[in-house]
């Protein structure tokens, strides 16, 4: 008779293997065996993905998986899925990571239940992702555990300005903001400056100002629009060694960089515009990067992209 090796494994080895993997396998291998029946609270890191459920909603007459009522099918097995894991695991240890992908679940109370959950029980990354626009309410937004976390898309912190201290993650190192939609421009502000150990930024959003004291390495990608001209761009971050910055060029910049050792330059010009009257090209160049060239000229690794040599001829 073979030997089944694996479960032959300790039950804190299982539970580390089990965290590999998205939450409803780890689930779905409580049916195995009495032996992996009760694995499930060991694992600490939980990711419910709902591309990884697998819905019986094909139903005859729907032509398509993605029709609304297969949406709300979907919507309604993975929203069970998640309260009755969090419900199972309420008094598991504390979990380490925590991922949400959804994209068809509306209920923002719902999902801002399930943050913060995670919160209270000590998360130290957190990923945050979903299709609909719903507000992350700021007023349970906080946690001392918090290393990592990563907000892409839909979910958005609430409110036209956080007050002071209300976002605060004393121990964020890592911040991620993919295409995230501010209510205000002052708002993205507010919430870095509640990260006072922020070490690492990865932004994908338009921003016009960044201050951040401790900082060391950030990405920039604000390459959405090139009908809107940006005035101009101002970055404060002293301690800053490593800058990836890629956008349409600003009409100005004014930054702070006294300790940048590293940058990576990916400036682009906004495209002319034609004269409908007399089918001329306007020859005027918008962005002047001046300051920006002069605050790193002592750098000692400086990569430009084609289109930033461009820019710098018309500057």
């Amino acid at each position: 008779m073979d030997t089944d090796l694996i479960s032959n494994l300790p039950d804190d080895v299982l539970g580390k293997i089990l965290s590999l993997v998205p939450t409803k396998l780890a689930a779905a291998t409580s049916v195995l065996s009495k032996r992996w029946r009760n694995l499930l609270p060991l694992v600490d890191s939980l990711d419910f993905d709902e591309t990884m459920l697998f819905y019986p909603d094909n139903k005859d007459g729907e032509d398509e998986a993605s029709s609304y009522e297969s949406g709300q099918r979907r919507r309604h097995s993975f929203s069970h899925f998640v309260d009755k894991t969090l419900a199972l695991l309420s008094n598991a240890p504390l979990t380490e990571k925590f991922s949400l992908k959804c994209y068809h679940e509306s209920d923002g109370a719902r999902i801002n239940r399930w943050i913060r959950t995670a919160l209270e029980r000590g998360c130290l990354e957190l990923n945050l992702e979903a299709a609909n626009y719903l507000p992350i309410d700021s007023q349970y937004f906080t946690s001392n555990t918090l290393v990592k976390l990563t907000i892409s898309d839909g979910l958005y912190p609430g409110g036209h300005l956080l007050p002071f201290g209300g976002v605060f993650f004393p121990a964020l190192k890592t911040l991620t903001l993919v295409s995230v939609c501010f209510t205000c421009f002052d708002l993205i502000n507010f919430f870095i400056h509640g990260c006072p150990a922020l070490e690492e930024l990865f932004l994908c959003v338009w921003m016009q100002y960044m201050s951040s004291p401790n900082v060391k390495r950030v990405t920039i990608t604000s390459d959405f629009d090139d009908d809107i001209k940006r005035p101009s761009m101002m970055l404060k971050t002293p301690s800053l060694v490593y800058l990836d910055y890629s956008s349409y060029v600003a009409g100005n910049y004014y930054v702070v960089l006294d300790s940048l050792v590293e940058a990576r330059l990916d400036l682009r010009l906004y495209e002319p515009i034609i004269y409908d009257e007399d089918g001329l090209w306007n020859e005027e160049v918008f962005g002047n990067i001046t300051n920006l060239i002069e605050a790193i000229r002592t750098i000692k690794i400086l990569h430009l992209s084609p289109s930033s040599l461009e820019v710098s001829f018309f500057s």
